[in-house]
């Protein structure tokens, strides 16, 4: 039976914001929001490591640019990939923007969120409005924002990815988590696709359901497969995730031939 930590356990506020809770199974805690869907899950024995397979997908993005120098992440949750990142790429500065402060004080008392710093900082903001900011400035922007069992409308609209690629740095990424069962799976692809003519690529993620969406701000060349084996060889070393995992995912969604992956352009 899943052990709930009650303290944030609780009825749906009267001012209607959705309930946060945490839960512990199995020496996993995870955090949920506005239903019995896992958020992010956090291995106590191993708080700084990336439980969940499709935290550790949205990582791939270093498959295809080197570790950045800023990163901007919507969507908070637990905390476990800007901990990651805050913990593996010491040259990486984090801004998290998260919408609801309930979320930001459950990730610092229960999942060991970094304490700020010149490297991490949480802004408590509407990540839809942030990304508008013309003095916003990264080189990958992740999107990882869900309330309840859906995606947040607001950070799932046209003008919201068009906003991210004018956020990007040259040689830039955005990295959307979707869910490949939602009935608006397509259509949310399709706004990622028009707005990065450049191209994008999916990544299935190992456990079924989650798909990553990588897109670019400017085109890439194809990219060929043993360049791309060679790179996730180095990088399984170095992050311990499983990269060659991800390159042959790749396969599976994406436009490609023996020798290279293409990234899908929009005729």
């Amino acid at each position: 039976m899943m052990k709930l930590l009650s303290k944030w356990r609780a009825r749906k506020p009267a001012d209607d914001e959705e309930t946060v809770y945490v839960s512990e199974r199995f020496g996993v805690r995870s955090l949920h929001i506005g239903s019995d869907t896992v958020q992010s899950s956090m291995r106590l024995a191993r708080p700084n490591d990336l439980e969940l397979s499709y935290t550790r997908s949205m990582m791939a993005f270093l498959l295809f640019m080197p570790p950045p120098r800023k990163m901007l992440q919507i969507g908070l949750g637990g905390g476990s990939l800007a901990k990651f990142v805050y913990h593996r790429l010491p040259q990486t500065a984090t801004t998290v923007v998260e919408v609801n402060p309930r979320v930001v004080a459950v990730a610092r008392e229960y999942f060991n969120l970094p304490a700020e710093d010149p490297r991490f900082s949480v802004m408590i903001e509407d990540g839809a409005r942030y990304i508008n900011r013309l003095d916003v400035s990264a080189d990958v922007v992740v999107v990882d924002g869900y309330e309840a069992d859906s995606h947040v409308e607001a950070l799932a609209s046209k003008p919201f990815y068009a906003a991210c690629r004018e956020r990007l740095t040259p040689g830039g990424m955005l990295v959307v988590n979707l869910w490949g069962g939602d009935k608006l799976f397509q259509t949310l692809l399709g706004r990622i696709q028009q707005c990065f003519p450049g191209g994008t690529l999916c990544l299935p993620a190992e456990r079924p359901g989650n798909v990553i969406v990588l897109g670019f701000r400017d085109a890439p060349q194809p990219f060929g497969w043993p360049a791309l084996v060679h790179a996730a060889l180095d990088l399984q070393s170095s992050y311990e995730l499983e990269f060659p995992k991800f390159v042959t995912a790749l396969r599976k969604m994406n436009r490609h031939d023996d020798d290279h992956l293409y990234a899908r352009v929009e005729a």
